[in-house]
């Protein structure tokens, strides 16, 4: 069935309404060999032009994920290779350290190769049981960063955070809680398509038609950055905001200027930090997040990824083919098109620069490339 988060908006892997593999409790025992989670993926034919989700570079090459287990290994010029994994879930995001690569997505579930993908190993899986009150339990892990080969972190749904300090052989959950929030930035006039007609009551719960929501105290967890200074930075729901200045041991909610989701964070030298998101917010900081300035981006779309480049420089894409690009941290944003060789403008969840000075970008409709050759 497609995974239907009931209280949020969610970004690319989950609005798309990719396939979600939910059975039997995996803490508990092992899941039954016919499940999604566990089964080989297939070679696809058209694996290429299938839903990609995430895309990395490494010293092996290009690397993307997505849907039904997929990874592709490519280069430059466009050649990809789709490799096995033991898993036919939805693959979320992709991470690399020193040579060691890692995928995680649907089901909990986190894949470490060795080999630049030429084989696996499963490091986590935890499939939702339906006899269980945990929410978090089966959460999809929406995003990976790995400071090394040792230390990385994942975070997903219902506020799922993970850190491992042995390259993914443990994985320990870390706690939003407890944390004094950082002074309150003034709220900007704008909100997520999905809280329009939001208001405020004396009490200070958030109002939405009949509906009342309290203050999220889960909320979904889109992707995690770090800056130069080893400062951490998670993006979600919502406008959640929250930074770790002692590698995750403590988190700190920030006060963020927009009531929507972010999608995606990019970070350069110490506090320089941009957040991206719904209806074409991108917030940026030079003070680790204590302030933030809304960048004028031309557009309304929903932005889904994005790579940091040298100097500032970023590129974002997101929804309609939209790209925006800037070449440092003192340009304005640019935004130009994509439209791929059957004349659609994708949902595009993923962009790197390559050697050409042009594009690769992943998304709803595949890997392609854009700009120079």
């Amino acid at each position: 069935m497609s995974l239907n988060l009931a209280r949020s908006r969610t970004p690319l892997v989950l609005a798309l309404g990719a396939t979600l593999a939910w059975a039997s409790a995996a803490t508990a025992q092992d899941p039954p060999p016919t499940d999604p989670s566990v089964q080989p993926s297939e070679l696809l034919p058209l694996a290429t032009k299938a839903l990609l989700l995430d895309l990395a570079r490494t010293s092996a090459g290009l690397f993307a994920v997505g849907e039904h287990g997929i990874v592709l290994r490519g280069d430059d010029a466009g050649h990809w290779t789709q490799l096995s994994t033991p898993t036919r879930v939805a693959l979320t995001s992709v991470a690399s350290a020193d040579g060691e690569l890692w995928v995680a997505g649907h089901s909990g579930v986190i894949l470490r190769s060795s080999d630049n993908g030429d084989t696996w190993a499963r490091q986590r899986i935890d499939i939702w049981n339906p006899e269980s009150f945990e929410p978090s339990q089966g959460a999809p892990i929406l995003d990976l960063l790995f400071v090394d080969a040792s230390t990385g972190f994942a975070v997903g749904a219902f506020s799922t955070l993970l850190r491992t300090t042995d390259g993914g052989q443990t994985w320990v959950a870390l706690s939003l809680k407890g944390e004094v929030p950082a002074a309150e930035t003034a709220p900007a006039e704008d909100t997520a398509p999905a809280d329009e007609g939001m208001g405020m009551d004396d009490s200070g719960v958030l109002l939405a038609g009949d509906l009342v929501l309290e203050d999220e105290v889960d909320p979904h967890l889109n992707a995690i950055g770090r800056d130069a200074a080893g400062t951490l930075y998670l993006a979600g729901e919502r406008g959640a905001m929250f930074r770790s200045r002692d590698n995750g041991d403590t988190w700190q909610r920030l006060g963020f200027p927009y009531e929507g989701s972010m999608f995606g964070v990019v970070a350069w030298d110490a506090g320089h930090v941009l957040a991206f998101g719904l209806r074409g917010n991108v917030y940026e900081s030079t003070d680790g997040g204590d302030s933030w300035s809304r960048l004028d981006t031309g557009t309304e779309v929903a932005l889904m990824g994005g790579t940091a480049l040298p100097g500032g420089g970023a590129v974002l894409v997101g929804n309609e083919g939209t790209i925006l690009q800037r070449a440092d941290g003192a340009s304005p944003f640019e935004r130009t098109t994509f439209q791929n060789a059957d004349g659609e403008t994708p949902v595009l969840s993923g962009a790197i620069p390559d050697a050409a000075g042009g594009l690769i970008l992943i998304g709803d409709k595949g890997a392609d490339r854009h700009g120079a050759r």
